[in-house]
């Protein structure tokens, strides 16, 4: 298998990009935060000491798809032409799924971990006054599109809004 950020001596470098035809992209990722059902029961109450949990979590994750290049060294900086963060207390944990949608020349996959797991990172720091036993899990994509490779879609059964695989819903 040919590693494609290593130049023959080893070194790392970024992928040159610049001859590929931009094309209709989009990825999505989800994940989950495992809360106490005190914390569950306080996001649904609107009563955590911080504020509105889920509405700074959206915003946080979709803050932090634009800035997925500032974050990791050899991504390329990808035009964010749209971004949907969702964000929902379920019975046992707050499911947290985003999509990014570009027209550019490569893939917008880290752009939406890195909006899932920062607004996860959001929910445990507007949390933890409340209980600090809050854990993040499972981030993964679950659904890209576009590019030379077209469609993919996980397998597994974690493609449900940031469900563990064989969970109900």
């Amino acid at each position: 298998m040919d590693l494609t950020h290593l130049r023959s001596d080893g070194t790392a470098f970024m992928v040159d990009v610049t001859a590929k035809e931009p094309t209709v992209r989009q990825a999505t990722a989800v994940g989950r935060v495992d809360c106490s059902p005190n914390v569950l029961r306080c996001l649904r109450e609107g009563t955590v000491p911080k504020g509105d949990v889920l509405a700074v979590a959206r915003i946080a994750g979709i803050q932090a798809a634009k800035r997925t290049p500032d974050l990791l060294p050899l991504a390329h900086v990808v035009g964010v032409h749209g971004c949907e963060v969702d964000v929902e207390a379920k019975a046992d944990h707050v499911a947290i799924r985003a999509t990014v949608r570009t027209a550019d020349r490569t893939g917008v996959e880290m752009e939406a971990l890195t909006a899932v797991t920062v607004a996860a990172l959001a929910v445990v720091d507007m949390v933890k006054g409340v209980d600090r036993s809050a854990v993040i899990r499972e981030a993964m994509i679950v659904r890209k599109s576009g590019g030379r490779s077209g469609v993919w879609v996980r397998g597994d059964g974690g493609d449900r809004e940031g469900q563990k695989p064989g969970d109900a819903g």
